[in-house]
């Protein structure tokens, strides 16, 4: 709990000890006079001391607070000695009964004043009675004198009525209405009560002797003309009888003027049929433009007759065509739809171009009885304009019929002879870059999309636009997806080496094309949505039409990729073919890695320039990477030529990544292999010694094991298992070994249960091709490794075998002949064990 000496003073204390020192707090002077808790001793000092100069005047500055602090005690003690003077108990006692004193004839003042507002009330009682007598004399004179001129207001209004002074009318009638107001209240009264009823007899009949001329007017009798200048006063009294009244003449006078059109054009009669609308709207025109130069004249404009006359004949010829189209049903065709709706518009925009206000809010602006506010005429059409979708429905697979299913992409048979790139004839035309039928397809949609929104902007639209969807779809699966497709079980033989060019153009323009849609779909949802009504805005999307063109793309890119490994083959073929067993030493890169660099710089160098987003490139060639590392093992030339497939412009750092993670999967997994898993000197070789190798010469089966966890990072039991069925090592042995490994496994807790090994696949399925496929893993068990890459380009034109390193105890071999020597030995035993298809591919 704080002391109370450390709480802060108020303000209003400080202000009350400023004011008893007599202190002025923003006086300049002895700055500390001020009690305030922005006091600044930085400044203060500043001020004693304004530069170097001024502290030789430091001791006298020293002595001047000195005195200012014995002034202030001095001051300090005498207040503290009147202080205790002032709480002298005998003088509080004093103070105490003058309070007292002073408290009691203040009571006695309060009871003095209550006394004299009593005697001044009674004083001025009869006054304030005078006053109310006055203001309600006041009150009766001026009702009075209202109710003596409301009836003579009634009088004049009679007589006026009856020399039909309809300009004064609407003067004495809007006094009269508005004197009378002031008598509401007083309608219990018998004579008030019969005025009353005398003012709205009177309305009464000043509305039946208004619609009586009004009649004769719009009928132009000739036994009773009326002239337009009476009519136009009468418009004004009208005004002043209410809107309801006015609402009635209007209706009167445009009834009686649509009433010819109703006998004219009914239904069951010839001209009321749907194809004389135009018709209709000719005769409107022509009453519109007869009204403004005979009656339109007459009306105030702030009554819109002409409005009103629209909107009543817009209601008519609604609840007509509703019946014509529900007559006609089935029949009714297209041409005849448009063309109606074509009709209706123009006259619609006719109209609100004349009127200088959209044609709805001229519905809206008039809503009569029976009527649908805001619903235009050309609203009658929508329930029937599932025959215009259906029209462009039909119309679209009028156009895309020749183009669907296999009709789309018939590629000639490919032959040994084929032409290569680079070989096309110079006369022949540049291949366009995607297909046509795209292009008009689109175009398709936007005159469809312009037609439709004009006519309607609400469900019709909707329709559309799951219509377009519908062929986007079909476009996507039946147009370029059947393009793309290639029998699985093509059986190619060993002389076709070329690429098929015909079908790598026809990949990449489905990519460009599958490209150009997706992209121009977003721009068609946008268009729609700017277009259509806001409830449904939120319905309308492409998103799964897009995905459906994103697919295609990566099924053409599949094509690609299979060609490319088809063209493969024939140096697949070379490389099974060679006698391993035979080779002694290094005499440089294959026969075979020259013509697979051949083929691929063919195909690469054909599908760049063909392919505009070069995004699909890098996505081809992320994917192509691996792919040869796998059939082939990585010499260093083919593995240069994929570091530098991609070219400059499409290489990015990832690439390098995915071609090193593809080669480094690889090179564990031949470790592994050529590790000896029983004593070297079973092996029947020239070397006396494999210290060279790296090898454990103790004991070789701890040693291979020991090899296999630190390379391959897993204890699964299956995967060991592959690697040993890889190295065709007998059953015997294997019983061994399986053994070992899991009592050196079972040790070993920081090994994962899986690795790269868990997707290879030991039993493939033989294709119908030699050499094997880069997809259908029958040539190489080494197919069942994982071939995802990851988007990016690069390489490394690094020697795959110069990572060859391993621990010292059970490395694979550092001299490239052993290398070959020991790879052709396990050939020769490929006869008798599961090693027999990867041995070669190795």
């Amino acid at each position: 709990m704080s002391s109370p000496n450390n709480d802060p003073i108020s303000a209003e204390t400080v202000l009350a000890i400023q004011r008893i020192l007599q202190i002025e707090p923003n006086a300049k002077g002895d700055p500390f006079d001020g009690l305030s808790e922005d006091f600044d001793a930085i400044g203060v000092l500043n001020g004693f001391f304004p530069d170097e100069a001024s502290l030789e005047r430091i001791e006298g500055v020293q002595t001047q607070l000195a005195e200012t602090q014995q002034r202030l005690q001095e001051e300090i003690d005498s207040l503290q000695a009147e202080l205790q003077r002032n709480q002298d108990p005998e003088r509080m006692s004093i103070i105490q009964e003058m309070i007292s004193d002073l408290l009691g004839q203040m009571s006695r003042i309060r009871e003095k004043a209550t006394e004299s507002e009593a005697v001044v009330r009674n004083i001025t009682k009869d006054i304030q009675v005078l006053d109310l007598v006055k203001r309600n004399l006041i009150h009766s004179t001026t009702t009075i004198k209202r109710l003596q001129m409301l009836v003579n207001a009634l009088t004049q209004l009679e007589d006026l009525m009856r020399e039909k002074k309809y300009a004064e009318v609407s003067q004495k009638l809007g006094a009269v209405k508005q004197i009378s107001s002031t008598f509401k209240s007083y309608t219990g009264v018998p004579r008030i009560a019969r005025l009353w009823k005398r003012i709205n007899d009177l309305q009464g009949q000043l509305r039946n002797q208004l619609e009586e001329d009004f009649d004769n007017f719009f009928i132009q009798d000739t036994n009773k003309q009326i002239k337009p200048a009476l009519i136009g006063e009468a418009c004004h009294v009208v005004d002043v009888l209410g809107v309801e009244v006015r609402n009635h003449i209007v209706d009167r006078f445009v009834g009686l003027e649509v009433k010819e059109y109703r006998r004219i054009f009914r239904t069951n009669d010839e001209a009321g049929q749907l194809d004389n609308l135009s018709r209709r709207y000719a005769w409107f025109k022509r009453l519109i433009s007869s009204f403004e130069i005979e009656q339109g004249r007459v009306f105030p404009g702030d009554w819109k007759v002409g409005w009103h006359l629209l909107a009543k004949f817009a209601e008519i010829t609604r609840d007509h065509l509703t019946t014509l189209l529900t007559k006609i049903g089935p029949s009714l065709t297209v041409k005849s739809l448009l063309e109606s709706i074509q009709i209706t518009l123009e006259f619609e925009a006719a109209m609100s171009k004349k009127f200088v206000t959209p044609f709805q809010d001229i519905l809206k602006a008039t809503d009569m009885t029976h009527s649908q506010p805001g619903q235009s005429i050309t609203s009658v059409f929508e329930p029937h304009m599932n025959i215009f979708i259906d029209a462009q429905d039909k119309a679209l697979a009028d156009m895309l019929a020749p183009h669907r299913g296999n009709k789309a992409y018939k590629p000639a048979p490919r032959t040994s002879t084929s032409t290569e790139p680079g070989e096309e004839e110079s006369s022949e035309a540049a291949p366009p870059t995607i297909l046509p039928t795209s292009t008009d397809l689109f175009y398709f949609y936007a005159q469809t999309l312009d037609q439709c929104a004009s006519l309607s902007t609400g469900q019709p639209l909707y329709d559309l636009a799951n219509l377009h969807k519908k062929w986007l779809r079909i476009y996507a699966d039946e147009v370029l997806t059947m393009g793309s497709k290639r029998p699985p079980t093509q059986i190619r033989k060993s002389t076709e080496s070329r690429l098929d060019v015909e079908l790598l153009k026809q990949t990449c323009i489905i990519i460009n094309t599958a490209d150009y849609c997706q992209t121009t779909a977003i721009e068609l949802e946008e268009k729609i949505k700017e277009k259509i009504n806001p409830e449904f805005k939120e319905k309308i999307s492409f998103q799964a039409e897009r995905d459906l063109f994103i697919s295609t793309i990566s099924s053409a890119i599949g094509v690609q990729l299979r060609e490319f490994e088809v063209t493969c083959d024939t140096s697949f073929t070379t490389l099974g073919r060679t006698s391993w067993s035979s080779v002694s030493q290094v005499s440089g890169p294959s026969a075979y890695t020259g013509d697979l660099v051949k083929a691929a710089e063919q195909m690469t160098e054909l599908i760049k320039p063909l392919i505009e987003q070069k995004k699909y490139l890098r996505n081809f060639f992320d994917k192509a990477c691996s792919r040869p590392l796998k059939e082939i093992g990585a010499e260093q030339s083919v593995k240069g030529y994929l570091a530098k497939m991609p070219g400059d412009a499409l290489t990015t750092n990832t690439y390098t990544r995915a071609l090193n993670k593809t080669s480094s999967r690889l090179e564990a997994l031949l470790k592994v292999i050529v590790t000896p898993e029983v004593s070297p000197c079973n092996f029947q070789v020239k070397y006396t010694s494999l210290s060279v190798l790296g090898f454990d010469m103790q004991d070789p089966p701890e040693g291979f094991i020991l090899n296999y966890t630190l390379l391959i990072g897993d204890a699964s039991f299956t995967n060991f298992q592959k690697i040993l069925d890889l190295k065709g090592t007998p059953k015997n042995v294997q019983n061994n070994l399986l053994d070992t490994f899991l009592s050196i496994t079972s040790t070993k807790t920081d090994l994962e249960s899986t690795s790269f090994l868990s997707s290879l696949d030991m039993d493939p399925p033989v294709t119908g091709h030699v050499g094997g496929s880069l997809i259908s893993p029958g040539g190489s068990r080494m197919m069942g490794l994982p071939m995802h890459v990851p988007g990016g380009l690069g390489g490394d034109n690094g020697s795959l075998f110069g990572g060859l390193s391993a621990p010292p105890q059970s490395g694979p071999p550092q001299d490239l002949a052993v290398w070959v020597e020991i790879m052709g030995m396990l050939r020769s035993r490929a006869s008798r064990s599961k090693f027999s298809q990867t041995s070669a591919a190795l």
